[in-house]
């Protein structure tokens, strides 16, 4: 029998092993009871609070979380596996209006409208809807965060009267037309044209080749019935880059309106309960109103005016207020890594496979060093991630409020935002996989949701632009603030500063150098590891990799602004993997540093004794994936090298006993992880097979194995 009943997260370490992992009998064992309860552990083993950890990790917005995931949990909302494409999309459509009905999407849309104005309570929230369908997460985030956000930061006061009451209200579905066929990531080099007409006082929106087509937008193919259209705006036969317009599409039968057509992009390799498709337009007239214009107005002579002068600043001003996408990503990504944790290390810690210790009895599976090597470095990742978002959420709630809304504020919040996305979907698909492979043939069965959610967040990876190209753009500022601090300096200058980053801070300044040496100059492997435990220490192996990295392209790439345009680019690209490479230490970093914070704020002895090696298993995990870069680099010598995996072993034995509360602190409930093989089901199941072998042993009942009787 699958037991239903939601997990309680408040069970002690002591009672939750007693729950988790059955004592092994004596071979003369009766059958009668099974388990029997483990030994108390010693009074120094560190217990972690279940409930306090769970609040902490809800973060900021913890209560509007609950909310969303009391939400989630709620049939209706959740997908059905094995639906056919059109159910799927009919059912993620309802779900929109039941989310209206219950004002769970407005939260962002200013307070005259019928909002909020609370954006990081709105991300909070909307994260969440990953927890009950990807789909539903994804569509709703096409209707409300893209296309109703567009209107909301690009358009003024006549766009939010006149168009956001009907997209709030669901009254108008519509699609976020950016990308082209042609054109993804690069969102300036669109084909798309909006051209004034000054006899007429509209804009003529034209695609004029099959690569300028839209693409891939959600609500296209079937149910929007508007969009907001980003196209080359030109007036007296000057180009001022991409703007952005509200376009009808549909008419309320749903066929297209005259000069505008599309396709259905078909199945997908998942969220199939959204209806992407491809939209093309052909002399299509919208009146000058239509253009939202907070960044960039139309005079109905065809006058162009901009509160910002620069072209290029424009642009990326415009596509930061739509930077929201990518943080709500990251906070999805993140939440899809804990349910897969959750499920694979609840499984792992009741399976058994193998008698390797015992004559009678399997072992757990998280009992295996490989199994604990495949999960627990995940686990560390997730809340390092885990941390780093609600920091990451907190920023973008200051600037989109108007708490910090500089414009190095918002230039720090996209930087962040595209060194953080990449980072947490790269992670929450590989630890899918890994939970995915750490199950078995179990988790490859689609009622236990891992392959579900690692197919639906696989273009989590491309969304809101491909993982690599936004770890250009990290590395782009990176080499920006580098150059602002040598601006006027010679190559002389640049060399003495990357030896001081190696010889005099990084090393004399924080004990690397000590760090650095053999194991035969302090003769103990025991103190080398002490070293690695620090604080210090590890801040400063991860921060001297990304500045003597940065330092270093940067010193190879000073004078390409001097060579040809075709020498440049060419001179950038040979430096293309380091800039990228550099870009995650930098991502890395600023994960590793939210988990150092957040475990200061610990403040239950036991649990911040477990946190503590988790965040160790994640910074000294990030220095043993990068053992090559500080063994050239002479940042620690082999000896020391060994000593960083031999201490992440033993990481892993420290952490074994606290995996099941480490993932029970995430809080999801088996209402919201929908995986029987983590309901309880497979703990019966062991329970049975090792009370019908108790009770054989105990009868005289049980065949000699034939190598016994040799």
């Amino acid at each position: 029998m699958v037991d239903t009943a939601p997990r309680t997260t408040t069970k002690t370490s002591d009672q939750r092993a007693a729950a988790t992992v059955p004592a092994k009998p004596a071979p003369d064992a009766v059958a009668a009871p099974i388990p029997a309860p483990p030994a108390a552990p010693a009074p120094e083993s560190p217990k972690v609070d279940v409930a306090a950890l769970g609040r902490q990790l809800l973060g900021t917005w913890a209560d509007i979380r609950l909310a969303a995931r009391e939400r989630a949990a709620h049939p209706d909302l959740q997908r059905i596996e094995g639906l056919t494409m059109a159910e799927h999309r009919e059912r993620v459509l309802k779900q929109l209006k039941i989310l209206v009905e219950q004002r769970a999407v407005h939260r962002a849309f200013p307070k005259e409208v019928g909002g909020m104005d609370d954006h990081g309570g709105n991300i909070a929230g909307f994260e969440e809807l990953v927890v009950a369908d990807p789909s539903l997460q994804i569509k709703s985030g096409v209707q409300w965060g893209l296309f109703g956000a567009a209107v909301l930061h690009l358009g003024t006061e006549y766009h939010h009267r006149t168009f956001l009451p009907g997209i709030m209200s669901l009254e108008v579905p519509g699609a976020f037309a950016m990308t082209e066929t042609g054109h993804g990531s690069d969102v300036a080099a669109i084909g798309t044209t909006a051209t004034y007409d000054e006899a007429t006082q509209e804009f003529v929106i034209n695609t004029p080749f099959r690569g300028a087509w839209k693409d891939y937008l959600g609500n296209a193919a079937l149910h929007g019935i508007a969009a907001v259209v980003f196209a080359q705006l030109i007036t007296k036969g000057v180009n001022h880059g991409v703007h952005a317009l509200y376009v009808p599409i549909r008419d309320a039968d749903g066929a297209f309106l005259p000069g505008i057509g599309g396709e259905d992009d078909g199945l997908k390799g998942g969220l199939n309960g959204i209806d992407n498709g491809r939209l093309h337009f052909t002399d299509v007239r919208v009146p000058r109103v239509n253009l939202l214009n907070r960044y960039g107005s139309v005079a109905e002579d065809g006058t162009y005016s901009s509160p910002i002068a620069s072209p290029g600043r424009r642009f990326f001003t415009m596509l930061g207020t739509l930077v929201q996408g990518r943080v709500s990503l990251d906070g999805a990504a993140t939440a899809a890594a804990a349910m897969a944790l959750t499920i694979a290390i609840t499984y792992g810690n009741q399976r058994r496979q193998f008698n390797a210790a015992s004559d009678t009895d399997e072992e757990v599976l998280l009992d295996y060093q490989r199994h604990q090597r495949r999960l627990l470095p995940k686990l560390a990742t997730t809340y390092a991630q885990t941390f780093a978002h609600d920091e990451f959420l907190r920023k973008f709630d200051a600037v989109f409020s108007g708490k910090a809304d500089t414009d190095d504020d918002r230039q720090d919040l996209e930087t962040i935002a595209a060194a953080l996305k990449p980072l947490s979907t790269w992670h929450a698909l590989e630890t899918l996989q890994e939970a995915r492979e750490a199950t078995g043939g179990a988790g490859f069965l689609a009622e236990n949701r891992i392959v579900g959610l690692r197919e639906d967040l696989d273009i989590y990876a491309t969304f809101e632009g491909d993982n690599n190209v936004l770890l250009q753009l990290v590395a782009k500022r990176l080499l920006t603030d580098y150059s602002k601090q040598f601006a006027k300096a010679d190559a002389g200058a640049m060399a003495r500063y990357v030896v001081a980053q190696t010889a005099e801070r990084a090393y004399h300044g924080t004990g690397l150098r000590r760090l650095g040496q053999t194991i035969a100059d302090f003769g103990s492997t025991a103190r080398s590891v002490s070293e690695l435990r620090d604080t210090n220490t590890q801040r400063e192996l991860l921060t001297d990799r990304v500045e003597t990295m940065i330092a270093d392209i940067a010193n190879r790439l000073r004078d390409a602004r001097r060579l040809p345009k075709a020498d440049a680019a060419a001179a950038f690209n040979r430096n293309q993997n380091e800039l990228i490479e550099a870009a995650r230490a930098h991502g890395e970093l600023l994960q590793w540093e939210a988990f150092t914070r957040g475990l200061e704020q610990t403040t239950d002895p036991g649990t911040k004794r477990v946190l503590t090696w988790l965040r160790d298993l994640f910074g000294l995990g990030l220095v043993e994936q990068h053992l090559a870069w500080y063994l050239i680099h002479g940042r620690l010598s082999p000896q020391r090298a060994q000593a960083v995996t031999a201490y992440i072993d033993r990481l892993l034995e420290r952490l074994r006993p606290h995996a099941q509360d480490l993932v029970d602190a995430f809080g999801y409930t088996p209402e919201h992880l929908r995986a029987p093989i983590a309901s309880g089901a497979e703990q019966e199941r062991q329970d049975e097979a090792r009370a019908y072998y108790a009770a054989q042993r105990a009868a005289g009942t049980l065949p000699i194995p034939e190598k016994t009787r040799k």
